[in-house]
């Protein structure tokens, strides 16, 4: 649990396998999989933007792990690489195993504000609560997803499905969603003031500055602010 946790914040990594089958239009569960995510694009905002106290996440589906390059081998195969006249099937015989994905996978990479106790669970019920249908729009291609039809059977199914984190991919502090929308929302408006009022005059500024600061209400989380999910001006 410790390296899931980083002061208030979680970083949660779920691999759900895939089911091996398809559509009566031959169409892959792994295919659909990735063109439902892919439709999520086309909306005002992901579904995501829903769940409370999300800072970052990402959806993908995995099909396989990829080797960059053939790894090293031993002494026969580095006396093949003087022999362009073996075979590459001999050659690649005297390579380590490959390791490969016997399914594709639905990857969930998620950051969020967990609170001081770390406990994820408050996360994981609110994601159901607010966008359960669909959840189950994606994860129920995936094997061991039939049971599950309830916030605490998906919080179940989730930890089930959870890896260790390598690290935090957000590149912020651990402070309250809330609290890092509103200070998005002051470093935009404070920008913008500070364009619009170069060259006054230090009077006119402090009369400019007093009314900036009562319109974006600094110690107001609600509003004035961004909005969650909010990717543009």
């Amino acid at each position: 649990m410790a390296s899931n946790v980083s002061g208030k914040a979680y970083a949660l990594t779920v691999l759900s396998p895939i089911k091996n089958a398809y559509t009566p239009e031959q169409i892959a569960y792994a295919d659909l999989v990735r063109d439902r995510l892919q439709a999520w694009n086309d909306e005002d905002n992901s579904p995501m933007a829903l769940v409370p106290n999300t800072y970052l996440c990402r959806y993908f589906v995995l099909d396989d792990v990829v080797n960059q390059s053939l790894p090293g081998g031993g002494a026969l195969d580095t006396i093949s690489d003087f022999l362009p006249l073996v075979p590459d099937p001999i050659r690649r015989s005297a390579l380590p195993y490959e390791d490969h994905l016997q399914s594709r996978y639905l990857v969930f990479s998620c950051n969020f504000y967990c609170g001081p106790d770390g406990d994820p669970d408050p996360y994981l019920r609110a994601m159901w609560n607010n966008i359960s249908a669909r959840i189950k729009e994606v994860w129920g291609y995936c094997y061991g997803f039939e049971g599950v039809n309830s916030a605490e059977t998906f919080i179940a199914y989730i930890k089930r499905c959870s890896l260790p984190p390598a690290l935090f991919f957000v590149g912020s502090n651990d402070d309250s969603l809330d609290e890092q929308l509103k200070a998005l929302y002051l470093k935009q408006e404070f920008s913008k003031f500070a364009v619009e009022n170069q060259g006054l005059d230090a009077a006119s500024l402090k009369i400019k500055l007093q009314a900036f600061m009562q319109r974006v209400a600094p110690k107001n989380l609600s509003a004035p602010s961004w909005s969650a999910g909010q990717y543009k001006l």
